[in-house]
């Protein structure tokens, strides 16, 4: 197979696997991701293949809801890809990729040691903040019940990748344990000016929040 018909394949594959997710990890947030990363890799000029294969891939095995999502991640790529005959060190570049672009709490170094890989994520990390980022960050509280916002309950530090895998506390918390934190942690330069005006919308959307909460708007 050519490299834009694996892409293809694989692209198919997913939008056929995350066609009904609901909490805000579907297939549309796969493509965005996909879009995001193509769009930066225009100034970054990495490996195209790379990084259109991690984009769509970064998602197969998400620590946030599978057991040993690493373990998980791995053999599903491998599998995926040696099925579709992608060369043995192109497929050991995307999983190393894979396995090191989640945010996790942000807790210690980043472990990513690819050009493509820090593409993808900002790609990921963009879709997390802004106009999108909102609504997915209330979808996904929605999802695992929690509320929207209890002023009594503080947002926290992590100290690791476990504790932030397993506190969840209201929607609102997300923003400061996460959301904000993301632009400053942005890889390339396209990606830092694109999670600007993201950023700058989420600060807005908190302050009309917290003066609806109080009554004063």
């Amino acid at each position: 197979m050519q490299k834009q018909e694996i892409i293809q394949a694989v692209a198919n594959h997913f939008k056929e696997e995350f066609a009904h997710e609901s909490t805000g990890h579907d297939w549309f947030h796969i493509e965005r991701v996909w879009k995001n990363a193509k769009l930066i890799n225009k100034d970054e000029n990495a490996d195209s293949f790379i990084v259109e294969l991690a984009a769509l891939m970064h998602d197969i095995a998400d620590h946030k809801f599978v057991e040993d999502a690493d373990e998980v991640a791995k053999k599903r790529t491998v599998s995926l890809l040696a099925n579709l005959g992608v060369e043995q060190n192109i497929i050991d570049q995307v999983v190393h990729i894979v396995l090191n672009s989640s945010f996790k709490g942000g807790v210690g170094a980043n472990k990513m040691k690819l050009k493509e890989g820090l593409i993808v994520q900002d790609a990921d990390r963009l879709d997390a903040i802004g106009a999108i980022g909102i609504a997915r960050t209330f979808a996904f509280g929605g999802k695992f019940g929690s509320q929207i916002y209890n002023p009594e309950i503080e947002p926290m530090t992590f100290k690791n990748a476990e504790e932030y895998r397993k506190n969840r506390s209201h929607t609102i918390n997300h923003f400061y344990e996460k959301l904000l934190l993301l632009k400053d942690g942005m890889n390339t330069a396209t990606g830092r000016k694109l999670a600007e005006d993201r950023h700058k919308y989420m600060e807005e959307f908190l302050h009309q929040f917290y003066a609806e909460w109080e009554g004063e708007k």
